[in-house]
């Protein structure tokens, strides 16, 4: 059979690692799917200073629309990044005919319905495996493997870069900004560092994971995103004591009131397999009610494992390009006339336990009074750990696990507990999850 033609979009570490990936392993590719694939033209700035490619072979351009408009290309693959020019070429491919691989979380979550609208019109795939956790084969298997249960939760430790500071924290007792410049230093975060450790990018891959698993449309805007900026050695320290760890995490639940849909550090018990996840690892929890709780661990960025992830695109919709779009996997696991308008909760209306910490007087009297007002708001506390004074101190800390309320009465019984005349400053307050 002919050669599939692929046209790369970028040649940075993504690009250069998939066109690595599928030139040194083009023999096995081609075993697996019965026909070679073969890169054609390659667009990227400065690309004619590349090595990775053979110009003899492949053809070289900084005009990226020159390859989507080019009648040979039969696959796009969008490795650029960014919303603007990244949108406007992957929606040129698909109005050419031509199907499309990207790696481009951020496009998929935020302009990801009218993508899908477009490749369904035009009966052509959009296939974005590497947009959520790198290399871990996550879309799969929310899309066909799991296809036959209602997932009922899922909880990701889906930023590297956010993994990496809480590890080296925890382990090291080192401060957030230590660590960060460290990241920086290492390449793990960017200059600007804010779409990793304030939750954006997570927020993009739980927008993406949360359509898959409950059939809704693509809400990055109703996506509840809190980031690990705050996070002190010492709520570390005390997380420790009490049998839990904090983790950044993507946590998306069916209930009965709707989906909720949230990134932010959590508190989760330390036996659990994911809270031992540590470094620029990624993990994901996805709760079926037929297959129960299963992990998806791995590489969540890098060069080849994220490749691992494109290539795989590329192979899967070479084996069904001459499938009729009917036939095929739904783009979002859902066909597009059966997916729901469940609605998105506020966080407000989530249900959640809680861990808060205080300063309050050293005086007689102090956690009755904390813990009335919790009681008049109808929320049990299941531990209180109150620490030794710091000598020449008068204030103590206090630290309470509260059970499972919605965050609207957490917050109301927070604000009166800070308008204690004993309690100074604010109450720090994380959220936990049992993930059982």
């Amino acid at each position: 059979m002919e050669a599939v033609k692929v046209g790369l979009l970028g040649l940075g570490t993504v690009g250069g690692g998939t066109a690595t990936v599928l030139l040194r392993n083009a023999a096995e590719i081609q075993a697996r799917v019965g026909r070679a694939i073969k890169i054609t033209h390659v667009a990227g700035l400065g690309i004619a200073n590349q090595t990775i490619v053979d110009p003899a072979k492949v053809k070289l351009t900084e005009d990226a629309f020159e390859v989507v408009n080019n009648p040979e290309v039969q696959i796009v693959v969008e490795l650029i990044g960014g919303y603007t020019l990244a949108k406007d070429l992957v929606l040129k491919a698909i109005e050419n005919g031509k199907h499309v691989v990207t790696a481009n979380k951020a496009l998929i979550a935020v302009h990801g319905p009218e993508i899908m609208q477009a490749a369904n019109a035009k009966g052509v795939s959009v296939s974005y495996e590497a947009a959520v956790a790198g290399g871990i084969p996550i879309i799969k298997a929310m899309r066909e493997g799991l296809a036959a249960n209602q997932i009922q939760w899922i909880a990701g430790i889906i930023n590297g870069t956010g993994n990496f500071i809480l590890t080296e924290m925890r382990e090291k007792g080192r401060d957030f900004a230590d660590v960060l410049k460290e990241a920086q230093a290492l390449g793990y975060a960017e200059a600007d560092p804010t779409f990793d450790v304030e939750g954006i990018d997570a927020a993009h891959k739980l927008t993406i994971l949360s359509s898959l698993a409950f059939g809704i449309n693509l809400q990055f805007d109703k996506t509840y995103t809190e980031g690990i900026s705050k996070i002190t050695t010492e709520d570390m320290k005390y997380a420790e004591e009490l049998g839990y760890r904090i983790k950044h995490l993507g946590i998306t639940r069916k209930t009965d009131k709707g989906i909720e849909l949230r990134v932010h550090p959590t508190l989760i018990p330390a036996k659990r397999l994911i809270a031992n996840v540590n470094g620029v690892m990624n993990a994901v929890l996805v709760y079926g009610d037929a297959v129960g709780p299963t992990l998806y661990y791995g590489a969540g960025a890098g060069a080849e494992p994220t490749a691992s992830a494109v290539v795989a695109d590329i192979i899967d919709t070479v084996r069904q390009i001459d499938v009729p779009a009917d036939q095929k996997v739904p783009l979002l696991g859902f066909k597009a006339g059966a997916m729901r308008d469940t609605p998105v909760l506020s966080i407000e209306d989530t249900k959640t336990a809680y861990y808060l910490r205080m300063s309050a007087e050293d005086k007689p009297g102090v956690l009755a009074e904390v813990s009335e007002v919790f009681a008049e708001h109808n929320i049990s506390l299941e531990a209180v750990l109150q620490k030794e004074p710091n000598e020449g101190e008068g204030a103590v800390t206090l630290v309470l696990l509260s059970q499972r309320v919605q965050e609207r009465n957490m917050n109301d019984a927070i604000r009166e507990v800070e308008a204690l005349d004993a309690i100074q400053g604010e109450v720090v307050r994380i959220r936990m999850e049992h993930l059982g």
